[in-house]
């Protein structure tokens, strides 16, 4: 009788712990299909270029806070179909990060939310008819939000664009990881007999993203693939990062920047400051002080610039960002009803100058910036943005990270962990969550495994 009940309540259990995670991962769409109205008929109709993190949580907020309402319309066109959760691109290098968990579907969140989503490449804006011309259709709108991000800027360096690997995205960083399998495939073929230029990973940029994507580098040849290869010695390849400034993350405070340096340090990965690149071939990168290194994988992290197209449209920029001029209302200068943020725009702050171009800003400028829209709508007085970091994590991989939060500084770990938790509970899709959750789990037990399928750049 004991064991039948003891069953039972397991199984009652399971019963409850499934249902609940069935309801976590649902929801209720805002709008039945056949209640959907079209983005037209809306009364005020709030249209959003780009959907990163500064489109998506403008949309997402302007929903939320309008449930109630019918006569606010959202649409966000984008010419990606998914969001990228930035911070954790570069583990999808090592496979510690899973491509699907951190493509989050922004059609079917934003369906449910009651927005429209158009999947499209945005070509030309109406200022004065008000609408916005996508792959040869046209888009009404009242109020207009340019959040289209940014892209890499190669400073004018020769063979940059043409010989290195740019760090921009998911497919990118799958794009590296295939390299360096390429690598380790080809030194088997040839039987050790590989130049140590095609073996020799050069990182250019010891910002957050170029110090995360040495360092999943070194996770993916010393824990992941070297077990998988045994008649390749791991210790052959050399991953080295570069920088033209003194210090890598600058963002950092003195103290975590050496235990960063001392961690690459540990693992052999070479760092260079004072470092700028001259020139980029197909088998080396010049440097300005006149020293050449051997490499033929050159990974370019140094610097984004806003989307190009921002100064094709004519709207105003900053000189030295060449970012959009907005007010501290995230408001385009001389615009009543065009409103920019994330990365494409230069925004004011009143303690640093300028608000740093980074996701957690991002995040921050979307919801805040749904407030004004609403507040422009409804004629209420609209309020100034003011940003504030909550801090800065920087994950190496091997479960060691260094964080700084609210000036707590910390590293080890602790800090890996909290870094992991951290950004899990901002996945903003609920699977992928669960999905990553289990992954770090799993991996307790046993290393990831990774494969090269060459005519899917996208693939696990």
């Amino acid at each position: 009788m004991n064991n039948l009940l003891k069953g039972g309540l397991a199984l009652g259990g399971t019963a409850l712990a499934v249902g609940g995670l069935r309801w976590a991962l649902s929801s209720e769409p805002r709008y039945a299909p056949w209640e959907k109205p079209r983005f037209a008929d809306f009364e005020n109709r709030v249209l959003i270029l780009g959907g990163g993190f500064g489109g998506y949580n403008v949309a997402k907020s302007i929903c939320e806070m309008t449930r109630k309402r019918d006569d606010v319309g959202v649409m966000v066109i984008s010419r990606e179909n998914y969001l990228t959760f930035w911070p954790m691109v570069p583990g999808v290098v090592s496979s510690d990060v899973g491509v699907r968990n951190i493509a989050q579907p922004l059609r079917r969140t934003l369906i449910h939310l009651g927005a429209s989503f158009r999947r499209a490449e945005v070509e030309d804006v109406d200022f004065e008819k008000r609408t916005v011309t996508a792959d040869g259709h046209e888009f009404p709108y009242d109020h207009l939000v340019f959040a289209l991000g940014a892209e890499p800027n190669f400073f004018g360096i020769p063979g940059v664009e043409k010989h290195a690997l740019p760090m921009k995205g998911i497919s990118d960083a799958v794009r590296i990881r295939n390299r360096v399998i390429e690598r380790f495939e080809q030194a088997v073929l040839e039987g050790g007999e590989i130049p140590e230029s095609a073996l020799t990973f050069v990182v250019i940029g010891a910002g957050a993203t170029g110090v995360e994507t040495a360092a999943q580098l070194h996770v993916l040849i010393h824990e992941v693939l070297a077990q998988e290869y045994p008649n390749v010695n791991p210790n052959r390849f050399r991953i080295m990062l570069l920088d033209a400034l003194p210090n890598i993350l600058p963002e950092l405070d003195a103290g975590l920047r050496r235990v960063a340096r001392g961690q690459l340090a540990a693992r052999d990965i070479e760092v260079l400051t004072n470092a700028m690149a001259e020139e980029v071939t197909e088998d080396r990168v010049r440097l300005k002080d006149g020293r050449e290194i051997h490499t033929q994988n050159v990974i370019w992290t140094a610097g984004a610039r806003p989307n190009s197209l921002v100064e094709k449209l004519g709207l105003p920029l900053v000189e030295k960002t060449k970012g959009i001029k907005v007010d501290e209302y995230l408001r385009v200068e001389g615009f009543r009803n065009v409103w920019a943020l994330g990365d494409n725009a230069t925004i004011p702050n009143l303690d640093d100058g300028f608000v740093p171009p980074n996701a957690q800003a991002a995040v921050k400028e979307g919801k805040h910036l749904a407030k004004n829209i609403l507040a422009a709508i409804d004629g209420r007085e609209l309020k100034p943005f003011k940003y504030r970091s909550q801090g800065q994590l920087i994950d190496l991989g091997s479960h060691f990270a260094v964080n700084d939060v609210f000036g707590v500084k910390f590293s080890g770990r602790l800090a890996s962990l909290f870094w992991r938790g951290a950004y899990l509970v901002r996945l903003d899709s609920p699977q992928g969550r669960v999905r990553q959750a289990f992954d770090w789990a799993l991996e307790y037990f046993a290393h990831p495994t990774v494969a090269q399928i060459r005519d899917y750049q996208a693939a696990e």
